[in-house]
C-alpha cells in the first residue's frame, strides 16, 4: 500500500496540479510547471509514470522573483485555499514549490518555504506543497509568518490546506505577463481555429447586435462553422463570453459602428459578406475598407505589436525575410516565456523536444513544424496577412516547413537615422 513517504516531488506537484488547477475547461484558468519535470528519471533515478509527465504539462520555464517556481499559474482557486475569494476582476497569479521524498534525503520543506516567499515578488500567492507527514508545526508558523500557503499531499492523492496565504499585489514581469496572458480567452493555449479568415470573425459583434438569434444569423449568412467564429471572436477581443450571454467588447461595438456608418445597418453590412466567400485575395485588397478594420483590431491583440516591433528590429539588422525558426529563436533571446507559450504546443512531447531540463530552447527541434500551435502559425498569421501586416501567409503545422516559412513585414520601415 502506497505512503506518503512514497511521494516524489513530482508526484506531489502532479496531484497539487490537478487539485488546484484541474483539466475541466473552466475560463481563465492556465498553468504551466518547471521545465526540470519534463524527464522520464527524478534525481535518484526513480522513474516518473508516464500519466504523472501527462498531468503535469505543458512545461516551460518561468522567472518569478530570483528563481524558476516548479509550478506557476493563475486560476480563481476555492476560498479554502485563499484567504480571500475574490481579487478584483482577474484570477491571481500563483506560485508553488514542491517537495518530496528522495531515496537519500528527507523533504526540506523550510527550504521550500523560502523559495515560495521570494515569488511573491511577481505573484499574488505562494504555496509550498509537500508530504503531508513531512510538514511539522515550526513549518507552518514559518510559513504563516511569511505568507506562504502550505499544502499537504496524501498518499492517495488528497491536497489539504495546512496554512492558506493571503492575496498580496505585485508587479508584473515579462514572464508572469506571458502566463496571465494564456489564462484569457485572448492566449493560444489548448486551442484550435477552423477558420482563418478575419471577416468570419468580423461578422460575430454584426450578428450579436442582429435583432435575430446570433448562430442563425451567422450560418444564413456568413459561415456555417459558428463556433469556429465565435471562438475567433473571443480571440481577437471582440466578444466577451460569459456563462450565460455573450457580450460585445468596445472593440467589437467599434466593429458594428464601422458597419452602421458605412452601411446604414448590419443587415446591409452582411449582405457584402457572401461577396468575400473563398477568395484568395488579401482582404485589405478586396475589400479595402473593411481590410482596414482588420488592420485595427489585430493590432489590438498582445501579440501583434511585439511581433511587429521584433520583425522590424530584425529588418533594421540585416535580416529582411526571417523564417519561423529564425523568428522563434531572435524572440526566444528577449522574451523567452512569452516565446514559448505563443509558438509551441503546451503537450509534453513538444514542449519536451524543444526545451531542455534547464529550460534551453532546442533549435533543431523548431525545424519540425508539428511543434508548433496552429492558431498562431497558422490563424495568427492569416489574419496578419489579410490585414497587410505580413508579406505571407500562414500554414497548417502538418505542411509547415518552419525553415522556409517566411514571416517578413509588408512594409517595413527603412532605418532610423
Amino acid at each position: 500500500m502506497a505512503t506518503a513517504v512514497s511521494l516524489s516531488e513530482p508526484q506531489v506537484l502532479a496531484y497539487t496540479k490537478r487539485r488546484l488547477f484541474p483539466d475541466d475547461g473552466r475560463s481563465n484558468t492556465y498553468a504551466v510547471v518547471d521545465t526540470q519535470f519534463a524527464t522520464d528519471e527524478w534525481l535518484d533515478d526513480r522513474s516518473v509514470q508516464r500519466s504523472v509527465r501527462e498531468q503535469l504539462a505543458p512545461f516551460n520555464h518561468v522567472r518569478l522573483g530570483s528563481g524558476y517556481p516548479d509550478l506557476v499559474g493563475v486560476g480563481a482557486l476555492e476560498s479554502e485555499f485563499l484567504a480571500v475569494e475574490r481579487f478584483g476582476d482577474a484570477p491571481p497569479l500563483i506560485a508553488i514549490e514542491a517537495k518530496g521524498y528522495t531515496e537519500i534525503a528527507s523533504v526540506d520543506v523550510e527550504r521550500g518555504i523560502v523559495q515560495a516567499y521570494d515569488r511573491l515578488h511577481e505573484a499574488n500567492a505562494a504555496f509550498v506543497t509537500a508530504p503531508i507527514d513531512a510538514v511539522s508545526r515550526a513549518d507552518r508558523t514559518l510559513a504563516r509568518e511569511l505568507n506562504v500557503g502550505v499544502l499537504g499531499v496524501e498518499a492517495d492523492g488528497a491536497v489539504t490546506p495546512l496554512e492558506t496565504p493571503r492575496v498580496v499585489g505585485n508587479r508584473t514581469s515579462d514572464d508572469a505577463s506571458a502566463i496571465r496572458f494564456q489564462a484569457t480567452a485572448q492566449g493560444v493555449a489548448n486551442k484550435s481555429f477552423s477558420l482563418n479568415h478575419p471577416k468570419n470573425y468580423l461578422a460575430y459583434p454584426l450578428a450579436v447586435y442582429h435583432l435575430a438569434e446570433t448562430e442563425s444569423v451567422l450560418a444564413e449568412r456568413v459561415v456555417r462553422e459558428t463556433d469556429g467564429a465565435r471562438t475567433g471572436a473571443a480571440f481577437l477581443g471582440l466578444i466577451d463570453e460569459r456563462p450565460n450571454r455573450t457580450d460585445l467588447t468596445p472593440l467589437g461595438e467599434e466593429v458594428v459602428r464601422f458597419a452602421l456608418s458605412r452601411y446604414g445597418s448590419v443587415d446591409a453590412a452582411l449582405d457584402r459578406f457572401p461577396d468575400w466567400k473563398g477568395s484568395q485575395t488579401r482582404f485589405c485588397e478586396l475589400a479595402p475598407e473593411w481590410g482596414s478594420i482588420t488592420r485595427r483590431v489585430v493590432w489590438r491583440y498582445p501579440a501583434t505589436q511585439l511581433l511587429v516591433e521584433e520583425l522590424q528590429t530584425m529588418y533594421d539588422d540585416g535580416i529582411a525575410a526571417p523564417s519561423l525558426v529564425d523568428l522563434v529563436e531572435w524572440l526566444y533571446v528577449h522574451h523567452p516565456t512569452f516565446t514559448v507559450e505563443l509558438f509551441l504546443r503546451g503537450t509534453a512531447t513538444a514542449r519536451n523536444r524543444a526545451l531542455a531540463a534547464d529550460g534551453t530552447l532546442q533549435s533543431d527541434a523548431l525545424h519540425h513544424g508539428e511543434l508548433f500551435h496552429s492558431p498562431t502559425v497558422f490563424q495568427l498569421k492569416a489574419m496578419l496577412y489579410h490585414a497587410g501586416i505580413l508579406a505571407e501567409r500562414g500554414a497548417e503545422p502538418s505542411r509547415l516547413d518552419p525553415s522556409n516559412d517566411c514571416w517578413r513585414l509588408r512594409q517595413p520601415l527603412r532605418p532610423s537615422r
